[in-house]
């Protein structure tokens, strides 16, 4: 297990790793094709922009409109068991992200070919769980694109609406990781799931609030939320949970759309939280911020693979 675990762990570290250049959402939706053919217990389905956009996945699509490179929907399926209801993880991927139109400054903005880390992080999971033949249903959905500023790209205060017919101003195309992932944890319903997991390279703002040691916890069931405090303490994959007060849902309240991308100056990681909290209103669902967990800086710069360890101790645990 120790083994398949840190093959798991590595797969996630060389993706983050890897350069932009290279690693676009078509390679990360080939990387997990490679899975499938190593593993047949590994099932892979990926959807391109048009079956996208049949979907109404409209809010990932604007993330993904100003770029060269086109978004893909990446489903990978380990169902060992029958008739058992999965556990889905949802993973971020922006395989660079400039922030768009609302541009990013450009001092460390290399470091934002680690914004698939997410994604990343899901694919070594379910690398680690068929290793490892876990009696265990887990999907994994990866949500690629890469966010671009250009002609096409998608403009402050543009209206999307998204799979699950929230409307949606745009008031930030720097909080473009949210728009991928409503979208995925709307179609993630379709499994029935368990439970649903998310992880992303969200906000600056957990890594303001946290610091680099614990990622953020947010969810909507208390007795999820213990289970994956439990796998981080027994792991060391550290997390610290953050309130969800409906003070928070108010302040993506909006006169031009049902909801606005971006809360307040205060409290980001919180208001991105419950920005997402308002797609998964119908299963358990937890949302992990990796912004300052899932890679270094400095001298020791690259990718950490976490929060894979956490996710397959979770796996294995429930």
């Amino acid at each position: 297990n120790a083994l398949a675990i840190a093959n798991g762990l590595n797969t996630a570290r060389k993706l983050g790793d890897t350069p932009s250049n290279i690693c676009n959402p078509t390679y990360l939706a080939r990387e997990a094709k490679k899975l499938e053919k190593k593993n047949n217990k590994l099932k892979v389905e990926i959807l391109n922009e048009s079956q996208m956009k049949a979907l109404k996945m409209n809010s990932l699509l604007s993330v993904s409109q100003g770029s060269d490179q086109p978004a893909k929907l990446v489903i990978i399926k380990y169902m060992p068991v029958k008739d058992k209801k999965p556990i889905v993880l949802v993973g971020k991927g922006i395989t660079f992200d400039t922030g768009g139109i609302s541009l990013k400054p450009a001092s460390t903005m290399d470091e934002m070919k680690y914004d698939m880390s997410g994604a990343g992080s899901v694919i070594g999971t379910m690398q680690a769980c068929a290793e490892m033949k876990l009696k265990n249903n887990v999907i994994g959905i990866l949500a690629c694109a890469e966010n671009m500023p250009s002609g096409s790209a998608t403009r402050p205060g543009d209206v999307y609406t998204s799979m699950s017919g929230i409307k949606i101003e745009i008031l930030n195309t720097d909080a473009e990781g949210r728009l991928v992932l409503c979208d995925a944890l709307t179609f993630a319903k379709k499994f029935k799931p368990r439970y649903v997991l998310d992880m992303a390279t969200l906000t600056g703002a957990c890594l303001v609030g946290l610091g680099k040691y614990p990622s953020g916890l947010f969810s909507n069931d208390e007795g999820l939320a213990k289970k994956i405090i439990k796998s981080a303490d027994k792991t060391g994959d550290r997390v610290w949970q953050l309130p969800l007060y409906k003070e928070y849902f108010d302040e993506l309240k909006t006169n031009f759309a049902d909801i606005q991308n971006i809360g307040g100056r205060y409290g980001g990681a919180i208001t991105a939280a419950a920005f997402l909290a308002n797609f998964t209103e119908s299963y358990k669902w937890a949302h992990l911020d990796i912004a300052g967990t899932a890679w270094e800086t400095g001298i020791n710069k690259g990718s950490t693979g976490r929060p894979v360890k956490l996710l397959t101790d979770f796996v294995m645990s429930n």
